[in-house]
């Protein structure tokens, strides 16, 4: 991290919506899209428009399937996932201890 704190977030998490998906399937096995998109509350195209940004970086993996005869969609982080939001995660915290050491 700079001297002034000044590093930048990385650009793929920090967008709101890819911060609480990622936020989400890091706690969980695996979450569908319904839920994604109940739980966020956005729209079916700006949800899938992160997803597809977050498959994208491998940050998440994407399994589809059928239950019965209609398709399921589920999302799962990756171990790549996992580090970036970690690392984010840790750059956030120096943000903030930086900014309490200030006078």
């Amino acid at each position: 991290m700079s001297r002034r704190g000044n590093e930048p977030l990385d650009p793929i998490i920090h967008s709101p919506v890819r911060l609480a998906i990622l936020s989400i399937v890091i706690s969980v096995e695996s979450a569908d899209f319904k839920y994604l998109k109940e739980t966020i509350d956005v729209t079916d195209g700006n949800l899938s428009s992160h997803l597809s940004k977050l498959e994208g970086a491998g940050l998440i993996s994407v399994e589809k399937s059928f239950r019965g005869k209609k398709p399921h969609t589920a999302f799962s982080i990756t171990p790549k996932g996992r580090e970036r939001f970690a690392k984010y995660v840790s750059h956030l915290e120096k943000i903030i201890h930086f900014g309490e050491n200030q006078p």
